[in-house]
């Protein structure tokens, strides 16, 4: 399996997935250390937080449709060095201010990572095997949301919470030159790749820069699928931004301590990623029907983030364990709507795979904005550290009912599309006349 370049591609990928979810959650370990020394309140490290989200809100769309017109070797190159320098001036900053500006230049270089990755998932992994590949990628991610607290502590142990900025900062300009060396936009382009490989692949157009995007009906039918997403960030970026500290004050536990109940959390995710791929993969394959294999496994896996998330509500009190499992088992069931989500992009827009996923993260992009400084203010004026899990009961309940107004049953057609589509005419059909293959 690993001498196909197919699974090397997906492999570097997943790494792009890690580096990138270390370098925007670093923050949140370090955030008791610079917070200290920089004196911060909550609600300022809660805008910290949050300052990634604006830029990387505007880059979703505009990333999307760079990669979809330039091709996703080039976009991502460009964007690993943004963010890279991004991260190392994090570990150079003086106050909040220029913590802030940093922060603001890492949502600049990362806005685009998600979107063009899904675009290179788009032609580089067979049509029914796309929820697994999106959710082993998104995995990655949160392998490194589980690294990142230990990794990071680790590092400003045996340097400093600057040193451990400038070192995971380094580490992504590595990432940007291999990726220039082992990627082509084209699969066919690859000097390693062989022609079974090809065979099992949708095709590349002809002339990818002749796809002028239908801007009104993809948004339309992309709306619902940005609404849900919006629900399922909320309680990624909650998570995210205030996990670690959460250990760290409500149970009053070491910095050390409180990094590795929070890497457990964030460890569910991974296997929530996982499974959420495989699910909705075969779903699709048994049912031929895109709404079971993805409206209604999201729907399901939001109701049981849901029924993770009450016992924080209803019981005071609870105990150190029962609260770290109820939290993970409220990620677990959020990631698994990763696989079936990204899938309904590609779904919906296989010519415009890039800009139809940017369209959906703005969702995920407005939660990434608001649910950390929401989450610092509630703690600031009251102190419950609880608080702020609570609220996103009532954002998960929407997110029950809001997958009903996807549709990646219905792909935009030639009418909506400026040239007739590359990509077979529906969901079914590509797979029905697909081989079936593993990545």
């Amino acid at each position: 399996m690993f001498r196909r370049v197919t699974t090397r591609v997906l492999l570097l990928l997943c790494a792009m997935y890690f580096i990138t979810y270390v370098d925007r959650v670093n923050v949140s370990t370090a955030a008791s250390q610079f917070g200290r020394e920089l004196s911060l309140s909550h609600t300022q490290i809660g805008l910290v937080f949050s300052a990634f989200a604006y830029p990387y809100l505007v880059l979703n769309v505009l990333g999307g449709w760079l990669s979809d017109r330039f091709g996703p070797r080039r976009t991502l190159a460009i964007c690993t060095v943004v963010w890279a320098g991004a991260t190392i001036l994090t570990g150079l900053a003086t106050g909040f201010a220029s913590l802030v500006f940093a922060r603001l230049l890492l949502g600049l270089g990362e806005g685009a990572t998600l979107p063009t990755a899904a675009r290179a998932i788009s032609h580089w992994v067979a049509v029914e095997r796309r929820g697994f590949a999106l959710g082993i990628a998104h995995a990655a991610s949160r392998i490194g949301n589980a690294v990142a607290p230990p990794l990071i502590t680790a590092l400003m142990l045996a340097t400093s919470w600057r040193g451990a900025f400038i070192l995971t900062g380094v580490v992504s300009f590595v990432w940007a030159i291999v990726w220039l060396i082992a990627f082509r936009d084209n699969p066919r382009d690859h000097p390693g790749i062989s022609a079974d490989e090809c065979a099992k692949l949708p095709p590349y157009p002809t002339d990818p820069l002749s796809h002028a995007v239908p801007w009104r009906p993809l948004c339309m039918r992309m709306a619902g699928a940005t609404l849900v997403y919006f629900c399922y960030g909320w309680v990624l970026w909650l998570f995210l931004a205030w996990i670690p500290q959460y250990f760290y004050h409500d149970y009053h536990l070491r910095l050390a301590d409180s990094a590795l109940f929070a890497a457990g959390v964030f460890s569910a995710g991974v296997l929530g990623d996982w499974l959420g791929g495989e699910a909705t993969d075969r779903l699709l394959r048994r049912t031929r029907n895109p709404r079971i294999a993805r409206n209604v496994l999201v729907s399901v896996c939001m109701f049981l983030t849901l029924l993770s998330l009450l016992p924080i509500l209803l019981m005071s009190n609870l105990s150190l364990v029962t609260a770290a499992l109820c939290l993970s088992g409220g990620f677990f069931f959020n990631e698994m709507t990763i696989g079936p989500m990204w899938s309904v992009s590609i779904d919906i827009a296989p010519n415009h795979a890039g800009t139809a996923s940017g369209i959906m993260n703005i969702g995920a992009s407005l939660a990434a904005i608001v649910s950390p400084v929401v989450g610092g203010l509630l703690i600031d004026r009251t102190g419950n550290w609880n608080l702020p899990f609570v609220v996103s009961i009532a954002v998960v309940a929407a997110g029950v009912v809001l997958p009903m107004l996807m549709h990646p049953e219905r792909p935009l057609g030639a009418d909506d599309e400026a040239s007739a589509p590359t990509a077979s005419g529906t969901l079914a059909g590509e797979i029905e006349g697909g081989t079936q293959t593993t990545v």
